[in-house]
């Protein structure tokens, strides 16, 4: 039996199957060793993830333990709670210990599988600005880079504190210059080909600095 790859995570996970994604890069990547299952949910926030967790993971079974499970919530979570977005909005102290208790039951169900958090990516507000996702006439960005770089230190320090590793999406992309334009998905409209950035999802560029 091939071993396998959790990816839990919110719509950046879902749609990471998508053209440039990174969830595609790594089933290429282990093409020929593991099996990358997605288990990606738009929208979700970890309040919600919680909810699903035993439902969307298989039941242990002794000696089929996952290789690894990524976990890449926040995103959603750092919505500013009196925005458009404000229903997906989790207060930050309440997104830290929703982590630590998805990191606990993956430690359970799965005593040797890695886990590997991913802080939310940067948020490009002009970009979100310029192609906001809902009828929003407020002219104000319903998420910040500043808040979802709170989030991002949070989720650092609960790999920090439950021994598993991380990845610091949101302070790695911001080393390199223009990440704003090459580093967050450009989605394709056809017919037309238009491009739309998506202002946090995250692209094959992206992607790349998780290896960096």
């Amino acid at each position: 039996m091939r071993p396998k790859i959790y990816l839990f995570g919110d719509s950046i996970t879902e749609e990471s199957f998508s053209d440039d994604g990174w969830g595609a890069a790594l089933a290429n990547h282990f093409s020929r060793t593991a099996d990358v299952v997605l288990r990606g949910y738009s929208g979700y926030n970890t309040r919600w993830a919680l909810k699903v967790k035993e439902k969307v993971f298989p039941p242990p079974e002794s000696g089929d333990d996952p290789l690894a499970v990524t976990v890449f919530f926040g995103a959603n979570d750092a919505s500013l709670p009196d925005r458009c977005s404000g229903f997906q909005h989790v207060p930050i102290e309440e997104y830290k210990q929703n982590l630590v208790a998805i990191v606990a039951f993956l430690k359970k169900q799965w005593p040797s599988t890695r886990i590997l958090l991913i802080t939310p990516p940067p948020i490009d507000e002009d970009g979100r600005l310029l192609h906001p996702f809902s009828d929003d006439s407020s002219g104000l960005p319903e998420r910040t880079n500043e808040a979802a770089g709170s989030y991002a230190k949070q989720c650092l320090a609960v790999a920090a504190e439950c021994g598993v590793s991380a990845i610091d999406l949101w302070g790695k992309m911001q080393q390199f210059p223009g990440w704003q334009k090459g580093y967050l998905r450009l989605q394709g409209d056809c017919p037309l080909r238009r491009k739309i950035r998506d202002d946090y999802f995250v692209n094959w560029n992206g992607y790349m600095t998780y290896r960096l």
